[in-house]
C-alpha cells in the first residue's frame, strides 16, 4: 500500500514537471497528460515540426529523434546539451529542474556560449 502511494505521488509529480515545462514553453499544459499529443507539444515547444511524431513510431529512430526533441527543448530553455544528456537518462530529475527551476523559455545565452 505504502509503495502504491509513492509511486502515485510521483507520477503525479512528474506529470507536473511536464505540465509546467509545456506552459512555460507557451504550450497548453493540460497536453502533458494525452498520449501523443503530449509527444507533439514537446516537439512543438523544441521548435520541431510536429509531423515528426509519425518518427516515434519506428523503433530505433524514436530514440534519436526524442533525443534531438530533448536537445532542441534545452537549448531553448538556454540549457547545455549536458542538461538535455540529463533530460534524455534521468528525466525523472531534470524534468522538475527545468520545471521548478529559475529557467525560461527562449533563453538561449547559455546555450549560444
Amino acid at each position: 500500500m505504502l509503495a502504491s502511494l509513492i509511486a502515485l505521488a510521483l507520477v503525479v509529480f512528474i506529470i507536473a514537471s511536464f505540465w509546467i515545462v509545456l506552459a512555460k514553453a507557451g504550450q497548453p499544459g493540460w497536453g502533458s497528460i494525452i498520449p501523443i499529443f503530449n509527444v507533439y507539444c514537446f516537439c512543438k515547444a523544441a521548435g520541431k515540426p510536429g509531423w515528426w511524431v509519425l518518427l516515434m513510431f519506428i523503433p530505433l529512430v524514436n530514440v534519436v529523434i526524442w533525443f534531438l526533441v530533448l536537445m532542441a527543448l534545452s537549448e531553448n530553455f538556454g540549457k547545455s546539451a549536458a542538461f538535455a544528456v540529463g533530460l534524455f537518462f534521468l528525466g525523472i530529475i531534470f524534468f522538475p529542474i527545468l520545471a521548478f527551476g529559475d529557467a525560461q523559455y527562449g533563453n538561449r545565452s547559455l546555450a549560444a556560449a
